[in-house]
């Protein structure tokens, strides 16, 4: 697919970003049996990784707007477009040697995600979408799933960790979810799990307290692809509350039932 300008200068840093991880991450396999640990030196590899994605595509787009994980907010001469950027999602992922990590970049224009590249480097799998445009996957086109049932269906979310305060509502969640569906699977990478549905992987993706950059590339790929993606809480904004659920159009209607009613 023939992307935009915009679009191709996404994909090209994210390679770049995601060539230089996936060297760090071989390094981070060796330092997992050293007294040192990798802690250190994949904080470093994401503070790296980060720094090239700015640097390119500020270089490439210097009006426009940054946010990144990692660091402070650069406000642009063009207040309508902003970079919104994950250099590593699934760093716990990374950390412990696990392959299944991402670089996600979007693009936001007057509040609305415009276009979405979620690089998977270990699988060498670019997912990517420009609002009208559709969803991809390096050369081939995107569908979501085509099931439509839920007990045939399978849903990834993410759990909560370190002392995050909503693990009564995530239980709640999976007490109802579980006995209605095939599965629930948790990678710990919302952007690949966005970018899996897209894909047709999973079936549909609910989780709520993410951050602008866990999910905004995502949230693109998966509506280009045809999905449908809607907050939490029907009220709510998704950008906003880090609150989503999304999934192909047939079981949505059940499954965000399903979802709500854990969160009423």
């Amino acid at each position: 697919m023939a992307g935009s300008a915009n679009l191709n200068v996404m994909m090209k840093t994210a390679r770049k970003a995601g060539r230089a991880l996936l060297k760090d991450f071989g390094e981070v396999e060796q330092l997992q049996v050293s007294a040192k640990g990798p802690g250190d030196f994949v904080s470093r590899a994401d503070r790296t990784a980060e720094e090239t994605i700015r640097e390119e595509l500020l270089h490439a787009r210097p009006s426009y707007g940054f946010l990144g994980e990692e660091g402070k907010e650069i406000e642009g001469a063009d207040p309508t477009r902003r970079w919104i950027v994950d250099p590593l999602d699934g760093t716990t992922n990374f950390l412990h040697g696990l392959p299944h990590w991402a670089v996600s970049i979007a693009l936001e224009h007057k509040g609305q995600i415009v276009a979405g590249v979620v690089y998977d480097p270990a699988k060498d799998e670019m997912f990517y979408a420009e609002k009208g445009g559709g969803a991809w996957l390096n050369e081939g086109r995107l569908r979501v799933s085509g099931r439509h049932r839920m007990i045939e269906s399978i849903f990834a979310t993410g759990l909560p960790f370190a002392g995050r305060s909503d693990l009564p509502e995530t239980l709640q969640d999976l007490a109802r979810i579980l006995p209605a569906c095939a599965g629930v699977r948790r990678f710990g990478a919302a952007a690949l799990d966005l970018a899996y549905v897209a894909a047709g992987r999973y079936d549909g993706f609910w989780e709520r307290n993410l951050k602008i950059w866990d999910m905004a590339a995502g949230l693109i790929i998966v509506r280009e692809a045809g999905g449908m993606v809607e907050p939490i809480r029907p009220d709510g904004d998704i950008l906003a509350d880090g609150a989503v659920i999304c999934s192909n159009e047939p079981i949505f209607e059940n499954f965000s039932k399903v979802v709500r009613k854990a969160n009423a």
